[in-house]
């Protein structure tokens, strides 16, 4: 992944947002950086999308500072360095997907060609369609394509892989890890946990209109002491699950899978109880179990 750099993209100094009574940010603080991909985690309602919207100029608000590229997200100037790709696309359905490539590259003056936004999104064979006719995950590919049209310095991508199939999503990580060796800074929100791994040099975790952390994959992994235990035994999930420093113990694909907040007193205690033990192996917890854990403490 690209170097991390200090020079600011987009940025919310104590922003908030209101929408009649509910609180949808509450004086949130968020940097994007040159050269990076920022992955912004939530549960639903969290506060990302209004997040993503006020630095698109889309929403306005009601206090605080939001910038990008130093200016505000109104400007022109700022707004073609963009490339964006919302929930809700509302594109035409009755137009080709190459009329759509055509009419979004008119607004740049140094627009992507129609073959590389093809190749990048994987539309081999879509072009001549129209839209309204493809399939979800195909309307997503386009979507992505219009998107990185004009060449765009910063990509905002909201949920991008939802209703993609496996293989299309690794395309698209493949794409985005491509579009980042380029220069492309991009700022990612999404459900699958394993995408914002895969993808992000910083993680930012909203809850409740509020950050509630920020940090690398490991700084966010780091937060959470649980530890995940596999193994081959003869000993029993219930009876392993009644030891003390066990959170959870089950049964996966003939393997026992222990969830601890101590690992040392479980292994000491597994190879006592079992001198047959085998295939051992220790992991700190993933970030879905980081995430959990945030959220949950936040509200």
């Amino acid at each position: 992944m690209a170097d991390r750099s200090t020079h600011v993209l987009a940025e919310l100094r104590g922003a908030c947002k209101r929408y009649g009574k509910q609180q949808a940010l509450a004086g949130i603080d968020l940097q994007l950086h040159a050269g990076e991909v920022l992955a912004v985690l939530g549960p639903n309602g969290a506060g990302k999308s209004t997040a993503i919207g006020l630095l698109l100029g889309l929403v306005t608000i009601d206090e605080g500072e939001v910038s990008l590229f130093g200016q505000s997200p109104n400007n022109l100037a700022a707004r073609r360095k963009v490339g964006v790709m919302l929930q809700q696309a509302g594109i035409p359905e009755n137009c080709k997907v190459r009329e759509l490539l055509e009419v979004t590259r008119g607004y740049y003056a140094e627009p992507r060609t129609i073959a590389d936004c093809v190749a990048l999104a994987g539309l081999e064979g879509l072009l001549g369609r129209n839209y309204g006719g493809l399939s979800g995950g195909q309307q997503r590919r386009v979507q992505f394509a219009l998107a990185l049209c004009g060449r765009p310095q910063l990509l905002f991508l909201d949920e991008p892989t939802t209703g993609l199939d496996v293989e299309a999503r690794q395309a698209l990580w493949r794409a985005i890890r491509e579009l980042v060796g380029q220069g492309c800074s991009v700022l990612l929100t999404t459900h699958y946990l394993e995408e914002a791994e895969a993808l992000a040099d910083r993680v930012a975790v909203i809850n409740n209109g509020r950050l509630v952390a920020e940090g690398s994959v490991e700084e966010i992994r780091a937060r959470v002491a649980h530890k995940r235990i596999r193994c081959r035994t003869r000993l029993n999930a219930d009876q392993i699950g009644a030891w003390p420093h066990v959170l959870a113990a089950s049964v996966a694909a003939g393997r026992i899978e222990i969830v601890a907040d101590m690992a040392e007193p479980v292994i000491r205690r597994l190879l006592a109880e079992d001198t047959e033990l085998a295939e051992l192996e220790v992991q700190r917890a993933g970030l879905s179990e980081a995430f959990i854990e945030l959220t949950r403490e936040a509200a």
